[in-house]
């Protein structure tokens, strides 16, 4: 069953680089919203999912908040 994967970003964001590099190493598919660029993204991230910061991921509902791997690890692999 393949998982819905939601990767929240915006440029210049070195800990969203690494996050992508990591699920495309594990052959992971995932969406990627840029918030920089979408306002209602950025408010369903804000609004939604309580979050304030990226990498903000969600995993099939399950919200992984900033930079951590070994969460994300439990998540999809």
């Amino acid at each position: 069953m393949t998982k819905k994967i939601t990767v929240y970003t915006q440029p210049d964001c070195p800990p969203c680089k690494i996050v992508k590099q990591f699920l495309d190493h594990h052959h992971v598919m995932f969406d990627e919203i840029d918030i920089s660029k979408d306002q209602i993204a950025r408010d369903h991230l804000i609004k939604n999912l309580q979050s304030y910061s990226t990498p903000t991921i969600t995993v099939d509902g399950f919200i992984v908040k900033g930079f951590d791997l070994p969460a994300l690890e439990k998540l999809v692999l």
